[in-house]
């Protein structure tokens, strides 16, 4: 078995890959309930249907079935590394910072090879605590650490996470390769690199029947192209990715790429297509100029000049060098608007739909008279059924934030058996005028904020809008006949990119709310570093209703009324970890806000390895200072900047907590960053992301409805005998084998193509 494929499947889909068994013969029960109860220990466990058939396989099947799945799902949580802590009893015997930085000195005078330089920095009244010999260095072993704590107390409130029965291998990875193939919305990093992985396993089998992301589709080309398949391209920049990810470079584009030398073969492969697009459409040509540098490079590689029946595929190192002019249409547009002609950019636009709906606001903003207006609008009804589904989404979501008084467009649902669907969670509330700053957030999870001084967008033409986007949304929805719902699904935000959550476990995408059920809330965070010596701190920021600072924990604040910090590492070569502790009903403020800060060393993607996440316990659970069953959320750090906010946590109006997914990061310093010295641009970006509403699976649920056969709250407990779509956080036990079942794990399924 191929332990990297059975591993995929596992994390992306919670099957397990198994043979045929025989259920008949338990030759292996004692081995698969051994598994099972080693599963427990980290918060997983076999359903019922899994453990039958892993008892029907012969016992040494079971075993490497058990290794690959225990390592998968320990990683999955952060169980896979050691997570000891500075104080060794932590939580407990926290001393105040002042106090233990005086301990520190101390220590570090009657240690006779640091007395001389502490006195003389004690001399000059500033002493820095990186020369302390205890300061930032553990001072026990792991194994002193765990002997320390006791074993965690069972809880019910502790998460179980269900492993289902698979197919064999084979048929899991080719249905995980299809899907994240023919995703209609970008993948992030973690998933395009199991998509490269799945498509060099899967290029010569059955293949989507389209692949509308573009970087999706490069990299299959790339598997492709090796293992000797038709390449699927119809766009100049198709060839440009594809040249990218031959190089293992960078497929989005983002990053620069350094093009590798390619084989004959290879050359002739991408001059070839180059040719054809080019020849089918020379309006393509336009294309190349948004690239040029990269054109000019890539020609060095492909040597062009050694093809002459190849002339289309030469002219796009002729466009590139500017040695043939081609009028982009994004040119043509600029054109009309510097005249007025909003009407007539509108329907040039209409000419590439994706472009124009990217535009609406822009265009209906600048309309001089209701006409222009009209006119951007039926030019965007006549072309929506052009729209990806992602788009339609995108541009609903952005006109529903445009709004001057917010209205219950997320309609309160169709009637069902218990009563109406419940409402969207009350924390975060959004204002009723629009919000004075706009937060940007890139591709790679970049985030700032500016003042929003935009003119407001005409109300009707937004009302027009939003009733035809949502017409087409409706109409390309399948019908889900019983649609059962996990109340908890309805506040998780679609995921209109995969670039809008990181990787891990628990993850939801960016904008999604979620409860908070727990008396102790625990936060940790790991890095290891690369080659350089690098210090990550783990700091918690509270903020009041009006996001003015209250107190936070930090290296510079161990203690505080609502909990400790577990103490300051400053190096991680084999790796480090920090954890916070915060009791919930302790907490002052209405806002908590996580972070971690590079102090100084590499950054979130120069390190070999760095995540976060959080536990919930309740308030008598004992237990070591990290519990797998306990963990909520592991994310994964990875972005730009030097400050990484992966989530807030806010209380409303009830007293209930909520967590609101960020996944963004701050540029920060150079070195030396703090809570204390980034809390003033914490609180702007706050409170402009608290203020904006995402899209969420209830708006999907409410279009759904109009078609559903019946709609029915998940109680928890019991499921219907019949086929159901399901949506919920995880896949319940019992669901009628032809049940669509939706999760976080595979949402983006539910975007339309």
């Amino acid at each position: 078995m191929d332990h990297r494929l059975a591993s995929l499947v596992v994390r992306h889909t919670r099957r397990v890959p198994v043979a045929s068994a025989d259920v008949t013969w338990r030759q292996s029960l004692t081995v698969a309930r051994q598994l099972d109860g080693a599963l427990m220990s980290v918060g997983f466990k076999l359903s019922a249907e899994l453990l039958e058939h892993l008892a029907g396989l012969p016992e040494a099947t079971v075993v490497e079935t058990a290794r690959h799945t225990l390592d998968t799902v320990r990683e999955m949580v952060g169980d896979h590394v050691r997570h000891n802590t500075y104080f060794r009893d932590f939580p407990a015997n926290v001393p105040d910072t002042y106090d233990f930085w005086m301990r520190c000195i101390t220590e570090a005078l009657a240690d006779e090879a640091s007395r001389a330089g502490t006195l003389d920095q004690l001399s000059e009244g500033v002493v820095d605590l990186l020369t302390l010999p205890s300061y930032g260095r553990y001072q026990h072993t792991y194994e002193d650490m765990l002997a320390a704590h006791a074993e965690l107390i069972p809880a019910a409130g502790d998460r179980v996470t269900v492993l289902h029965l698979g197919g064999t291998l084979e048929s899991e990875a080719t249905a995980l390769y299809l899907a994240l193939a023919g995703s209609v919305t970008p993948l992030g990093e973690e998933h395009l690199g199991d998509l490269r992985t799945l498509a060099g396993a899967c290029a010569e089998g059955p293949q989507p029947a389209e692949i509308p992301v573009r970087e999706n589709r490069a990299i299959v080309n790339a598997a492709r192209l090796k293992a000797g398949c038709p390449l699927l391209l119809d766009t100049v920049t198709d060839v440009l990715r594809l040249a990218c990810a031959l190089s293992d470079g960078d497929v989005t584009l983002r990053e620069p790429t350094r093009f590798a030398r390619l084989s004959r073969p290879a050359r002739r492969a991408l001059i070839d297509g180059l040719d054809a697009v080019v020849e089918a459409s020379p309006a393509k040509l336009a294309d190349v100029a948004v690239h040029r540098e990269r054109w000019k490079r890539l020609g060095e590689r492909l040597h062009p000049h050694e093809y002459p029946r190849r002339p289309h595929a030469a002219a796009v190192f002729e466009v590139a060098r500017g040695e043939r002019r081609v009028p982009s249409l994004d040119s043509r547009v600029e054109e009309l608007l510097a005249h007025g002609d909003v009407a007539g950019a509108a329907e040039l636009l209409a000419t590439a739909p994706g472009r124009l709906y990217r535009s609406l606001d822009r265009l209906l903003r600048t309309a001089s008279d209701e006409e222009q207006s009209d006119a951007v609008v039926a030019a965007a009804r006549r072309t929506a059924g052009q729209v990806s589904g992602r788009v339609l989404l995108s541009v609903r979501e952005h006109l529903h934030n445009r709004s001057a008084e917010v209205e219950n467009d997320q309609q309160r649902f169709a009637e069902v058996e218990n009563g109406r669907l419940p409402p969207a969670a009350s924390a975060p509330q959004r204002p009723a005028t629009p919000a004075p700053r706009r937060v940007f957030v890139n591709r790679a999870g970049g985030a700032w904020v500016a003042a929003d001084g935009r003119p407001p967008v005409p109300d009707s033409a937004r009302k027009a809008l939003v009733a035809a986007l949502d017409a087409e949304t409706a109409r390309r929805l399948p019908d889900p006949g019983h649609l059962l719902v996990e109340p908890e699904m309805l506040d998780v935000a679609l995921p209109l990119s995969g670039r809008a959550a990181a990787s891990g476990f628990g993850v939801l995408p960016r904008g999604s709310v979620s409860r908070v059920e727990g008396e102790l809330l625990r936060f940790f965070m790991y890095w290891k570093q690369s080659r350089r010596t690098t210090d990550y701190d783990l700091s918690a920021l509270l903020l009041s209703a009006d996001h003015t600072t209250m107190s936070w924990l930090s290296w510079t604040a161990l203690t505080a009324v609502e909990g400790v910090h577990s103490g300051d590492i400053t190096e991680a070569p084999d790796g480090a970890s920090e954890f916070i502790d915060l009791r919930l009903g302790a907490v002052r403020g209405a806002y908590i806000v996580p972070q971690v800060n590079v102090y100084s060393g590499e950054d979130f993607e120069e390190v070999e390895e760095s995540f976060f996440g959080f536990m919930l316990r309740d308030a008598e659970q004992q237990g070591r200072p990290f519990e797998p069953r306990t963990v909520r959320l592991k994310s994964e750090l990875r972005g730009p900047g030097r400050v990484a906010l992966p989530l807030v946590f806010a209380r409303d109006a009830d007293g209930r907590w909520h967590a609101k997914w960020l996944h963004v990061y701050l540029k920060g310093h150079p070195s030396a960053n703090r809570v204390e010295g980034n809390r003033v641009t914490v609180a702007a970006l706050l409170r402009g992301v608290m203020e904006h509403e995402s899209l969420t699976v209830r708006h999907l649920v409410d279009l759904l409805a109009e078609r559903a056969s019946s709609v029915t709250l998940w109680d928890g407990t019991t499921v219907p005998p019949g086929p159901v779509t399901f949506l919920g956080l995880t896949r319940p036990e019992g669901l009628h084998p032809n049940s669509r079942v939706v999760t976080p794990e595979n949402l983006r399924d539910m975007i339309p193509a």
